[in-house]
């Protein structure tokens, strides 16, 4: 979770906050399994999770490699497939879903993806969507006071290239897209879309709003600019009928155990934590 500072930027939250968060999931996580629900999403439906670090770091969207390394077996022994959210978005609609798939995703072009979480991927066959800041791979988004490393370019397009990390469009300063006027909105859009073609040499089709932070006016301008997929930070699965300009998102957090990642991947965490709207609309003026 994020904070807003000047100009639509955004930060992370109040320390207390990440705790407080962690006893709601482990709560509801026990009651998932009491429940005894199938630990698979049903079928026909579309499940994306995403990171933001693996890392030993003490840093609340850091995921340690250790339990990131047994998330990703515990998919296999699901018989999961991961992949990125291009490929499941395609093999979704085209209802070639043999084995069951979940789309796998990682904001922010961190380095210690590529060293601690690409080798477990490439382990298992699982490919995952990395979603770029092109301003901040730049160095140029100066409102951002502290960053971990970042990936240069010259990775970012040996990652893209070698399949494992398809990379796409995270705006260029990371900002609050529900801050900014249209024009500012459209140019954060159109621009890291424009960057990243011209460094990977591809299309790009898909975009994550920063912390998720989006409504009718922001899928209506990542549809106009040209992305094919716009992902969210709302938990929950996605059906025939998602806006594929606003598809649902479950966060890996960094306090998650296994439980959490089998309830979350159950559907145990589908549903909005308690007054994280509250939060969300008081904090960045989401709706």
């Amino acid at each position: 979770m994020t904070a807003t500072t000047r100009r639509g930027a955004l930060t992370n939250g109040p320390r207390w906050l990440y705790p407080a968060k962690a006893v709601v999931t482990r709560a509801r996580s026990v009651a998932w399994s009491i429940r005894r629900e199938p630990p698979l999403p049903p079928q026909g439906l579309l499940r994306i999770l995403f990171y933001h670090r693996v890392s030993d770091d003490r840093d609340e969207l850091a995921v340690s490699p250790r339990h990131f390394r047994q998330q990703m077996q515990t998919l296999a022994e699901l018989g999961l497939r991961g992949v990125d959210v291009v490929t499941a978005m395609e093999l979704w609609q085209a209802h070639e879903r043999t084995p069951p798939l979940v789309a796998l995703s990682f904001d922010d072009a961190y380095r210690d993806i590529a060293e601690h979480a690409a080798p477990v991927l490439r382990a298992h066959r699982f490919s995952a969507t990395m979603f770029v800041p092109t301003g901040l791979v730049e160095g140029i988004a100066a409102s951002v006071r502290w960053l971990p490393p970042l990936l240069d370019w010259d990775e970012i397009g040996a990652l893209d290239r070698e399949g494992v990390l398809r990379m796409e469009a995270h705006s260029i300063t990371h900002p609050n897209l529900l801050a900014l006027d249209e024009e500012s909105v459209r140019r954060e859009l159109a621009g890291s879309r424009t960057e990243l073609e011209a460094r990977l040499g591809r299309t790009v089709t898909a975009f994550a709003y920063p912390a998720g932070l989006a409504g009718a006016r922001e899928a209506r301008i990542a549809r106009e600019v040209g992305y094919l997929v716009a992902v969210s930070c709302e938990p929950g699965l996605n059906d025939e009928h998602a806006d594929l300009f606003l598809l649902a998102r479950t966060q890996i957090d960094a306090r998650d155990n296994l439980l959490d990642f089998r309830a979350k991947l159950g559907g145990g965490h589908d549903a909005p934590l308690p007054f994280r709207r509250l939060y969300r609309r008081r904090r960045f003026g989401a709706s």
